[in-house]
């Protein structure tokens, strides 16, 4: 289980920090919302591997049948797994590829609200908001807990999913083998 987990972790985890590396230098042309679009239906297309895997561990390591549980489990670990790779390859780029990221961030938030019609009692109370965030953003800790929160509930929905569609229970001794008589 563990070579699948791996191997299926990694390439996913792969896929994720490559599209990170590949947009982030065009963040500026790409922009925020469409970047939020982009970065989410990659971790879709990278969450696929969670369903080959949890397939793959049915296939060849389960004989065929897995459990609803056992095959989450699996899913999750594989999601687990592609998440690490998504907040390494994100700590690399916030610190060396885009360190104004946070910055860039707080301006955008500012001027969609502004945009969208807030006061200036709004615009300020949010921007106290965003420097509260921005400060607990740079805590190393909190900085990669909340990066790991982002893949997190995409990898677990296709684990669930994967489980209910991917697991088959073992039939029962001969009478599963036997062809049905007619009456």
């Amino acid at each position: 289980m563990r070579k699948i987990v791996l191997t299926f972790g990694l390439i996913s985890g792969a896929i994720l920090a490559a599209m990170m590396f590949a947009t982030m230098p065009f963040h500026d042309e790409i922009g925020f919302d469409r970047g939020e679009i982009i970065g989410y239906t990659t971790m879709v297309l990278a969450g696929l591997l969670i369903f080959f895997g949890v397939r793959s561990f049915r296939d060849n390591v389960a004989g065929g049948t897995v459990s609803f549980v056992r095959a989450f489990a699996v899913g999750i670990q594989i999601g687990g797994v592609a998440a690490v790779c998504y907040v390494a390859a994100w700590q690399i780029i916030q610190h060396k590829v885009s360190p104004d990221f946070m910055e860039k961030y707080q301006a955008h938030m500012l001027a969609k609200a502004k945009a969208d019609g807030a006061t200036e009692q709004q615009l300020a109370a949010q921007k106290a908001d965003m420097e509260k965030f921005a400060r607990m953003y740079k805590n190393p800790v909190m900085n990669v807990a909340m990066t790991f929160m982002e893949p997190v509930p995409v990898a677990l929905l296709i684990s669930l999913v994967s489980a209910g569609v991917l697991s088959r229970k073992k039939k029962e001794g001969l009478l599963a083998n036997t062809p049905a008589r007619a009456t």
